[in-house]
């Protein structure tokens, strides 16, 4: 993948997001008024407020691990926290956010992408810790059951980004190529119950 696939992927990621936030936000707003009226007080309205505050948290995160980040952004603490707050999206897994602080986008962009890879090795909930010194990232998570793909985490390792993935893998695959760009390098440990990344 050369520099300009990786600025082209970037920018689709970022166009897709933010047109599909503006009309979330809208169908949000509107279960909000009909909540106010009186006229959505149903099992099925509070689904579907559920649902749209579950697919916005999810944009916003897409936007922030696929979408275009500049060396000299910056992303407020307070977002970051918001976008990972446990169980509001329906994950079963905590993220423990440590670093404070507004964040360097990039980097954020990193551990975002890194985090997806951790959601994909424990389908069955866990738990995660993001902690930063310095410029040195460390992303460890921990489950009773793990799921893991060797092949797909050779990829955060060794930045390999040629591996043919399934879209729902493509994270494993855009890994590399961002730590790249960045000048990173990716060290994965890998046990029974837990994966540890430094970058």
């Amino acid at each position: 993948m050369t520099q300009q696939d990786r600025d082209l992927t970037s920018l689709i990621g970022s166009r897709i997001c933010h047109d599909l936030i503006s009309p979330l936000g809208a169908i949000g707003n509107g279960v909000e008024l009909l909540q106010l009226s009186g006229l959505a007080d149903s099992p099925e309205m509070a689904l579907i407020a559920e649902s749209v505050t579950n697919a916005n948290l999810r944009i916003r995160y897409f936007r922030v691990a696929f979408g275009a980040a500049s060396e000299d952004q910056l992303i407020a603490e307070h977002e970051i926290r918001a976008i990972l707050a446990p169980g509001v999206d329906g994950r079963k897994i905590e993220v423990d956010w440590h670093p404070t602080g507004n964040q360097p986008r990039c980097a954020v962009k990193l551990a975002f992408l890194i985090l997806q890879c951790f959601e994909t090795a424990m389908p069955w909930g866990g738990r995660i810790e993001v902690r930063r010194d310095g410029a040195h990232w460390r992303i460890q998570g921990q489950a009773d059951k793990m799921k893991v793909d060797t092949v797909l985490w050779n990829m955060v390792s060794t930045l390999q980004s040629d591996a043919d993935v399934p879209p729902a893998q493509v994270h494993f695959a855009l890994v590399g190529p961002e730590l790249a760009r960045q000048g990173r390098n990716a060290g994965v440990t890998i046990a029974e119950h837990s994966i540890s990344v430094e970058f």
